[in-house]
C-alpha cells in the first residue's frame, strides 16, 4: 500500500521504541499537574498536524509534559504553543492565534507542524538515540509532503534532526552549517531550504532571545523565498 500521513500518524501514535520515554509519558498521563487533574491526558506519542500541501514545513523538539502529551496535538497547550501559534497567525499561516485543545478548530494554511522526537521527555531532553529512533518518521512526511519549499527547525535539537534526514530524503551530503537564528541553508536546486530559529521556550522567550516579532518576521522571510501565494490545494485533515 502507499504511504500516506494517516499512516505515518496511526504509526507513531502506536509507537513504543523508546522505554525511557515510554515510562515517562505514562507516569506523567496518571500523575497529572495539579491545574489539570479533571482532564483526560494524551499519554501517548504525539503526530504531527497541519496542511499535507504546505510549503513551509515546521520542526520542533517534543511534545511537553503537560502540553501536547496532555491535549494529544503538538504545540498545543502550554507556553510555548501560545507564542509559536500566536505567531503563525499574526504571519498568516493560522486561522487563530490559540492552540489549546485538539477540537479547538485551529487550522494551519500552507503550514505543516512536527517534532524530532514524539513522545515527552524528562526535562524537555531528548536524547540523540530517541530522536534517532524517530528519524524515520519525519522522514516519510518529508517525502509525503511533496509541496515543501522551506523546513525551519525551531532550536539546535530539531536542527540535527532535520540535517541527520535530509541526504535520504534530498539525497547529497548531510548539511554541515551549524545552528544560528535566521540561518538558511541552500540544500540544492529544487529541494527546500533549510531554516533556523531559536525554540519559543520559555526560557528563550521569557528572556527576550525571541520576541515575536523576531519569529513573525523570520516567517515572513522564510515564505518570502518561495513566493506569497498560497498552496492552491490546501486542506486539512
Amino acid at each position: 500500500m502507499p504511504d500516506s500521513l494517516e499512516s505515518v500518524r496511526r504509526e507513531v501514535v502506536g509507537c513504543a521504541r523508546c522505554p525511557r520515554l515510554v515510562r515517562y509519558r505514562a507516569r506523567v498521563a496518571q500523575e497529572r499537574k495539579r491545574e489539570f487533574r479533571n482532564e483526560e491526558y494524551w499519554g501517548r506519542p504525539v503526530p504531527g498536524f497541519g496542511d499535507p500541501s504546505a510549503r513551509l514545513v515546521v520542526v520542533g523538539l517534543a511534545p511537553a509534559a503537560h502540553g501536547s502529551n496532555r491535549t494529544g496535538r503538538v504545540f498545543t497547550g502550554d507556553r510555548s504553543a501560545a507564542f509559536l501559534v500566536r505567531a503563525f497567525h499574526d504571519a498568516g499561516f493560522a486561522n487563530q492565534p490559540t492552540s489549546v485543545a485538539r477540537n479547538d478548530g485551529l487550522h494551519y494554511r500552507d503550514l505543516y507542524l512536527t517534532a524530532a522526537v514524539r513522545c515527552a521527555p524528562p526535562d524537555n531532553r531528548p536524547t540523540p538515540e530517541e530522536r534517532g529512533n524517530c528519524a524515520p518518521f519525519l522522514e516519510r512526511e518529508l517525502r509525503l509532503l511533496t509541496e515543501t519549499r522551506a523546513i525551519l527547525a525551531l532550536g539546535g535539537f530539531a536542527w540535527d534532526a532535520v540535517r541527520d534526514v535530509v541526504p535520504r530524503v534530498y539525497g547529497g551530503e548531510r548539511p554541515s552549517a551549524a545552528f544560528v537564528h535566521g540561518a538558511a541553508v541552500f540544500l540544492g536546486p529544487s529541494r527546500p531550504m533549510l531554516w533556523a530559529s531559536y525554540h519559543p521556550s520559555p526560557q528563550n522567550t521569557n528572556t527576550g532571545r525571541l520576541t515575536r516579532p523576531m519569529l513573525v518576521d523570520l516567517l515572513k522571510r522564510v515564505r518570502a523565498s518561495y513566493g506569497p501565494s498560497a498552496s492552491p490545494r490546501t486542506r486539512h485533515p
